[in-house]
Formats: structure tokens, C-alpha cells, sequence
């Protein structure tokens, strides 16, 4: 049997943080898990469509820290941050209907991501927007795949879709790829997502893979040499 490991989680610690970022024991653990489960999964069905990339959260006893990543921050912020304080009163008003304990200061931070289509979240995204449109399947991916390689720090990437598509009555599996993606190479920094695409026939799944090179440990300045060591 294959052993599939997910790309983000077998670079914890080394290329990758953790995206929910707190220190709790006892019983506060469970609230504050049952909190960043709830809240992450409302955000994610709020947020659908406005191409988001990344969820992170910090907090301690005083504050907790929402960190929103998304390619179009315009539609989350609104004119003149209205968007941004209806979307803090909604978290406030979601965290009091399901009774989970929350400090009085609770920050909203939206950054914009520079590059969208070397992004994995929000290729996926892209892909379930042309589905969701019913243009064909096989026209979507390879587009898709065209933009993403056009990024001059891209140098492999791998599309992946399947369920009923085309609406056939037998689900099958499709994918296209390009360049090179080394899933088992540690500092090889591969950006990983899955999304759906809901159709009026069923959900179709998407896969994202995203190589953008290796990464390696800082040089040393070129004004620091290092002694040799003679024993």
C-alpha cells in the first residue's frame, strides 16, 4: 500500500510553521481547539471566492490574532474598512453563539499575496471558479497549468481533478503536469491544496502541487571566513 504524506505537514519545522500558533494545557486546550476549528471552518465558507490562500491564528490569554492571505483583499477590507469591521463583528458574534470563551481584543490582519498564480489555495480556487462555470474540464487545467509555469520561480507544477466529469455517469481521474515536483526531498518547497468544485451533478475534487525550487541554509557573508580547524 502507498504511503502518501501531506506535502505541508512533512516540512513542519523546517520549511513550514504551524498555521495555528498558541500554548495551552488542560482543559483550555480543548476550548481554545474547538475555537480555531470552528472559527477556521466559517471563514473558509465566508471567504469562498474571494481567492484565499492562507488561515493563520495567534493567541494567548489577551489577544487573538486573525491572519487572512488572500490575492484580492479589496473585497474583504471594503470601502474604507467596512468590509473588515463587518467581518470582525460577524467572528464576535459566531464565537458568542457557540459559547467558546474569547479575549476582549480580537485583531483582523488581511495581506495581499503578490503572486496568486504560484500559489496553490488559490490555483484551486481558480480551477473550481472555470468548473463551477461549466467550461470543459480539460480546456481549465491546462490553462491553468500555462499561468502557473509562466512564473519565473515556478519549476514544476501538477493539476489534478476528479469526480463526474463532464457529467459522465462514471467518475474518473485527470491530471496534467509540468517540470519536475520532488515530494520526498525535504528542502524542496512544494506548496500543497485541495478544493471542490460543487456542480448541479456532484462535487468534483481538485489537487494542487506547486515546486518552487530548493531551499538551503543561509551562506555565510562573503566578509566572515570560517577558520579551519588544525588539530
Amino acid at each position: 500500500m502507498p504511503h502518501h504524506v501531506h506535502p505541508y505537514a512533512h516540512r513542519i519545522g523546517t520549511l513550514r510553521d504551524w498555521k495555528s500558533r498558541w500554548i495551552a494545557f488542560g482543559a483550555e486546550y480543548q476550548k481554545y481547539l474547538k475555537g480555531d476549528v470552528l472559527l477556521r471552518e466559517y471563514l473558509v465558507k465566508r471567504l469562498r471566492g474571494m481567492h484565499v490562500s492562507d488561515i493563520a491564528m495567534e493567541r494567548n490569554d489577551k489577544t487573538w490574532k486573525v491572519v487572512i492571505k488572500t490575492a484580492r483583499p479589496g473585497l474583504i477590507i471594503g470601502r474604507s474598512g467596512e468590509g473588515a469591521v463587518k467581518l470582525k463583528d460577524e467572528i464576535l458574534s459566531r464565537l458568542a453563539r457557540w459559547k467558546i470563551p474569547h479575549p476582549k481584543d480580537i485583531k483582523l490582519e488581511i495581506e495581499e499575496v503578490r503572486s496568486p498564480e504560484s500559489n496553490a489555495a488559490i490555483v484551486g480556487a481558480m480551477v473550481a471558479e472555470g468548473l463551477e462555470k461549466r467550461m470543459p474540464f480539460k480546456r481549465v487545467i491546462k490553462q491553468m497549468l500555462e499561468k502557473v509555469m509562466a512564473n519565473r520561480d515556478v519549476k514544476g507544477a501538477r493539476i489534478a481533478i476528479a469526480g463526474r466529469l463532464g457529467g459522465a455517469d462514471m467518475s474518473r481521474r485527470e491530471h496534467v503536469r509540468a517540470g519536475n515536483i520532488p515530494l520526498q526531498t525535504i528542502r524542496a518547497d512544494v506548496d500543497f491544496a485541495r478544493e471542490r468544485a460543487y456542480l448541479p451533478y456532484g462535487v468534483i475534487g481538485i489537487q494542487v502541487w506547486i515546486y518552487k525550487g530548493e531551499v538551503f541554509a543561509e551562506k555565510p557573508k562573503s566578509g566572515l571566513r570560517r577558520e579551519p580547524n588544525i588539530r
